[in-house]
């Protein structure tokens, strides 16, 4: 049997999807909120310093023109004053923004007035804002510090709760893959929650309810029809039987003989199907077993041993024979009904494989597995596609592995792997 496919191929775990997810918005936050901080921290101290500028030179400007006094670091045509300043407009008060810095002294704010008319001396006052800018560059690094250690905190929790959705999704996962491997008993069961993980559980419970309740039915009327069919079978034989012989009698007994090989695989599968069959074990000779088994079948096939062994050193098995010929017979009919000349049986340790030299297995039987009543292929010859479900489901029961594939070169490849 081929190995189930892989639903999805290798990714990223969900787990660490969420975690990220959590960790990028947490970033994201917190360095919005820090920017917003910032800049309004930063104009919040600029309006301040223009304030605190405005009031100091207004007072200033009062005590001067009545004492001729310079108060409150007040001072007459300064150097460093910017050259926005040094000639306002008569009367009037201005600011303007000076990045500089002298030591302890800027980025700052000043504020110039003139004292008098045109062509008179302009009294400044400059505010120094290198304290708050000071306690804001703090205030950015102790955000940065508090984002950090929200996010070394978040991802962590972020990750655990998505853990614990992941083995929800993880336990539906398991569910739906057991349920496509056959196993339709399997079932997710009641989920932890009201959230959409507890509705896709219940949903594929009922679908493997429903699939379920299909293939029981299924296989019931295909257990039905077989033994409705077994007895009037049974009447054609032995009426053909009473005919005169001749070319009449020989196709109509081929003919039934066909009918009746249908009707016994329909009911082999049936008891397949329902767990009715039990292996009969024991210990023989693989490669007697397997020669046996194609020499019945009447068909030109090559048997080939790898490594001969002498009887003594045979490799033997243990395992029910009349099921491990029934496999190897169906395989090598399989072979020539629908593939191509020569057909060769290669026996080698635990393993036979089956191969012809014809078109091949078609893709659909390969990706899907033999299904009854489908051949895959016009090109493979009619049939009624039992051969294959028979020896697939013969070597489930006793625990073998059959893997179909097509050959590099040509031909379909059936191997058989024995359980030690």
């Amino acid at each position: 049997m081929r190995p189930l496919r892989r639903l999805r191929p290798d990714r990223v775990s969900l787990r660490w999807k969420i975690a990220a997810l959590a960790a990028a918005t947490a970033c994201l936050v917190a360095a919005a909120v820090g920017v917003l901080v910032h800049v309004w921290t930063t104009q919040d101290i600029r309006s301040r310093a223009e304030a605190r500028a405005f009031n100091t030179l207004y007072s200033a400007m009062d005590v001067y023109q009545r004492t001729g006094t310079l108060t409150d670091g007040v001072e007459i045509d300064p150097p460093d004053l910017p050259p926005a300043l040094r000639d306002p407009a008569d009367g009037d008060r201005h600011t303007v923004y000076d990045g500089r810095i002298h030591g302890n002294v800027g980025p700052s704010i000043w504020a110039a007035q003139r004292t008098g008319g045109p062509g008179s001396r302009v009294l400044a006052f400059q505010a120094n804002m290198s304290t708050e800018l000071h306690t804001l560059r703090q205030l950015d690094v102790t955000m940065t510090l508090a984002s950090l250690v929200t996010l070394a905190a978040a991802t962590p929790l972020a990750a655990y709760g998505a853990r614990l959705l992941a083995r929800r999704l993880q336990q539906v996962s398991k569910t739906a893959g057991r349920i496509s491997a056959g196993d339709l008993d399997a079932r997710t069961g009641p989920t932890k929650g009201q959230d959409e993980v507890a509705d896709i559980a219940a949903t594929v419970d009922l679908m493997a309810d429903s699939l379920g309740q299909l293939l029981r039915a299924e296989r019931q009327f295909t257990a039905d029809v077989a033994h409705e069919l077994r007895t009037p079978v049974g009447g054609l034989l032995a009426a053909v039987d009473l005919l005169p012989p001749g070319e009449m009698e020989d196709l109509l007994r081929a003919r039934v003989r066909d009918l009746r090989g249908l009707v016994e695989d329909l009911l082999e599968i049936s008891r397949l199907d329902a767990g009715a069959e039990q292996p009969i074990r024991a210990r023989v000779p693989l490669a007697a077993v397997v020669s046996e088994a194609v020499a019945r079948t009447g068909l030109d096939t090559d048997v080939t041993v790898a490594e001969a062994q002498d009887a003594d050193d045979a490799t033997t098995v243990e395992t029910d024979p009349r099921r491990l010929e029934r496999i190897v017979s169906n395989l090598v009919v399989n072979a020539h009904r629908h593939g191509g000349i020569p057909v060769e049986v290669t026996i080698a340790g635990r393993t036979v494989v089956v191969r012809d030299h014809g078109p091949g297995f078609p893709a659909d039987l390969l990706l899907h597995g033999p299904r009854r009543f489908h051949t895959g292929a016009a090109e493979r010859g009619s049939g009624h596609g039992l051969g294959l479900t028979i020896a697939l489901g013969q070597a489930r029961l006793l625990g073998a592995t059959l893997r179909l594939d097509n050959a590099p070169d040509g031909g379909a490849v059936a191997t058989l792997y024995l359980p030690d």
